[in-house]
């Protein structure tokens, strides 16, 4: 699934911020020695935190119906995780860093969600859009700071992306079939001597054997 949000992501930085195919769209971490051996206009989207969005979790179970919309199973609802990306510009000036930043930011202030027609694999099948978070400051216990400092790496202009993702749980137990008899009461109960007394049908009709 996280593979797939990166490919969206890569789609949608090309298709709206890289017009002319001259800027790589990498998910490498931003170390110094990733830095010294790059050489080509890049723009780096790092994912550095994965973590459940507690506000969305759901309780309880979902019915699966049929065609005839009969209930055949039941499962967990999904849970709903926010992947969050360190987006950054690499280029020899930072005139054209700045640039390709103006560009980003651009591109995802026009949506609040990733786009369904660049959703790749899994995400394509359901059809949905994927709410996004963009160039809000993280919470105090993901600075971004701390981030650079555990790279190793220079502070540099960045864009902190987030965006939430459905994870299917994939927990599904069928149901028992459907009725299909009326019910039938059956109050015999054992006499003394082996005698059974059978009542059936209306008050009084009793029948012994």
């Amino acid at each position: 699934m996280i593979h797939d949000v990166d490919e969206s992501i890569r789609a949608l930085i090309r298709r709206e911020v890289d017009d002319h195919g001259e800027v790589d769209v990498v998910f490498d971490a931003p170390t110094k020695e990733w830095a010294a051996r790059r050489n080509t206009p890049t723009i780096d989207v790092y994912l550095y935190d994965v973590r459940e969005d507690m506000r969305r979790r759901q309780l309880g179970i979902v019915d699966l119906p049929n065609d005839q919309g009969h209930t055949v199973s039941r499962r967990q609802p999904p849970r709903f995780f926010k992947l969050s990306y360190l987006l950054t510009a690499w280029t020899q000036r930072p005139e054209d860093e700045h640039r390709l930043l103006s560009g980003l930011l651009s591109c995802f202030l026009r949506h609040d969600a990733l786009p369904v027609d660049v959703q790749v694999g899994a995400l394509a099948e359901n059809d949905l859009p994927l709410p996004i978070t963009f160039a809000i400051p993280p919470p105090e216990d993901r600075a971004l700071s701390d981030v650079w400092s555990a790279l190793g790496g220079e502070l540099k202009p960045s864009l902190d992306l987030v965006v939430v993702v459905p994870w299917d749980l994939d927990r599904t137990e069928p149901t028992a079939p459907p009725v299909t008899e009326p019910a039938r009461v059956d109050m015999a109960e054992p006499m003394a001597g082996g005698v059974r007394r059978q009542h059936a049908g209306l008050p009084g009709d009793v029948q012994v054997s």
